[in-house]
């Protein structure tokens, strides 16, 4: 199984994530998605990758303070991981 460096759905480093990856049904532990996108086998956002795009976009100019520029800088790359193929 190959293993992921950044959630492939809304590109959030899996190192980051808090509660360490998203899980299956089976409750392992996904080694694709975050635990903010993908919760017991199932996708938390059923949203496009555009608007996956912009709901970071927003979450990383509002909570995390950032240029709007970085904000998109950071997501641009969004619609090409592996959920939105």
């Amino acid at each position: 199984m190959k293993k992921y460096k950044t959630c492939q759905s809304c590109g959030m480093p899996l190192s980051k994530d808090e509660l360490g990856g998203g899980t299956e049904k089976d409750g392992s532990k996904s080694t694709k998605y975050c635990s903010h996108c993908y919760m017991n086998g199932e996708f938390t956002h059923n949203i496009t990758a555009m608007e996956m795009q912009k709901f970071v976009q927003t979450h990383m100019i509002e909570n995390m303070k950032m240029p709007k520029f970085i904000a998109k800088l950071f997501t641009r790359g969004i619609p090409k991981l592996e959920r939105w193929k």
